[in-house]
């Protein structure tokens, strides 16, 4: 999978791309990262890439002709290394802006883009940048969270690194992502349904909530101890557990993603056993 950053700050991501799973996926093969200036697609001495916005107000904004130059410049130079007409496989690039008005990157939607062939994110910076960008260009308009950046660029490296994660091995654990915050299993797995993936210990999957907690040695750190039934060696007892905190975690700090979850009957009783020790 290949990924294209553009921005007027290249040096950025010389640290994220350079540690880490990123690391790693690149020096596999398993991803190519190439990060573009965006003042080379620029024509004039000052290689400007703003201007004021039409309209009056604050700030600058970005210009669209750069922006649009970059994209085609680097879409056709794939097109010709493989011999391909501009028209095939459209369906598997996406050109991502990174804007504060964008829609919620989710883990579904990095989930999306790992199903691509290639990722262009478009860094943008100051004021904004010309909607005709987003509305002509662009394939997805995506926002990190409900705060404005100075810039794209924390933005995409986090893109990067959530899609990056999420490809055949690049983890080493296929399995392990399944795990994780926000996960939703690919289908139902027999005997288990939903929410569960077959396993020695019939390890719980996120099925769209939060993770449960994790713990490791030493057993009793300043007078916390980790929780008895992690230890017990009762591995029915401990999946119960894990699905019962991440029940709980998800009700404490996430509610709105219950109402999209993959819950099984056991996972709505252990949540009405929660609400109603909460109301006590």
């Amino acid at each position: 999978m290949r990924f294209d950053v553009i921005t007027i700050f290249p040096g950025f991501f010389d640290g994220p791309f350079g540690f880490g799973i990123v690391r790693r996926a690149r020096e596999a093969r398993l991803v190519d990262v190439r990060v573009h200036d965006l003042r080379d697609w620029t024509h004039d001495r000052h290689r400007t890439t703003d201007d004021r916005p039409f309209g009056g107000g604050q700030g600058m904004v970005m210009k669209p002709e750069p922006i649009f130059e970059a994209v085609e410049s680097l879409l056709a130079q794939r097109f010709a290394a493989e011999g391909t007409e501009p028209t095939e496989d459209a369906e598997k690039v996406a050109i991502v802006l990174l804007s504060a008005s964008g829609k919620l990157f989710r883990q579904q939607t990095a989930h999306r883009l790992a199903q691509l062939r290639r990722v262009v994110l478009i860094c943008g910076r100051y004021e904004g940048v010309d909607e005709r960008v987003a509305e002509h260009l662009a394939t997805d308009e995506l926002s990190v969270g409900d705060f404005v950046l100075s810039g794209g660029e924390l933005a995409a490296a986090m893109v990067v690194d959530a899609v990056t994660r999420l490809l055949p091995g690049a983890l080493g654990n296929e399995a392990s992502s399944q795990f994780e915050s926000f996960s939703q299993p690919a289908g139902p797995v027999p005997g288990f349904g939903l929410a569960y993936l077959e396993g020695a210990q019939r390890q719980p999957v996120a099925a769209g909530i939060l993770d449960c907690p994790h713990y490791t040695r030493p057993q009793v750190f300043r007078g916390w101890a980790v929780p008895e039934v992690l230890v017990s060696g009762h591995h029915e007892e401990v999946r119960r557990w894990r699905r019962r905190m991440a029940l709980a975690k998800t009700l404490r700090n996430r509610p709105d993603l219950l109402a999209g979850a993959a819950l099984t009957d056991e996972d709505r009783a252990l949540l009405a056993e929660l609400r109603a020790t909460t109301r006590a």
